[in-house]
């Protein structure tokens, strides 16, 4: 327990040092949903169930994410109550740069690892992360998430 505060600050200061230039203080949340939109745009409720947030959570990130200039939002042609978020396409070069930069410290120390030892890291992290998710919600233990 006493390493994981001092991973965090590790993972937020070399986050920080990733965007420097960018005037939002960008947090874990904010690397997560920008991971989430690398992949392809999405609409604000489908991003929430992916990160498990609330949809106020998730908006507030999205807001944040939006003054950095980093996302845009737009309403969905099909169905004009959601909203679908996707990275800015003018931005999108400075986001893969920040994720990158920002996943390089955990990126670097998986390397040195030989296949069983990154098996048994990401094994331990999805049972970690049900544990959490299943204790918060349900109190009981939970069953790992698919990598």
């Amino acid at each position: 327990m006493r390493l994981f505060p001092r991973v965090m600050r590790g993972i937020r200061r070399s986050q920080d040092q990733a965007v420097a230039h960018i005037a939002v203080p960008l947090s874990p949340r904010h690397v997560a949903a920008l991971e989430h939109l690398r992949e392809s745009p999405l609409s604000v409720g489908t991003l929430a169930d992916r990160l498990d947030l609330s949809l106020s959570t998730v908006s507030g990130v999205l807001a944040d994410l939006d003054q950095a200039g980093l996302v845009e939002r737009s309403a969905d042609q099909t169905d004009r109550r959601r909203t679908i978020v996707q990275i800015r396409p003018g931005a999108r070069l400075a986001v893969e740069e920040w994720l990158d930069g920002a996943s390089a410290p955990l990126a670097r120390v998986l390397d040195r690892l030989d296949a069983s030892e990154r098996a048994a890291f990401i094994k331990a992290m999805d049972m970690l992360e049900a544990e959490f998710r299943g204790s918060s919600s349900e109190g009981g233990p939970a069953t790992p998430a698919a990598t």
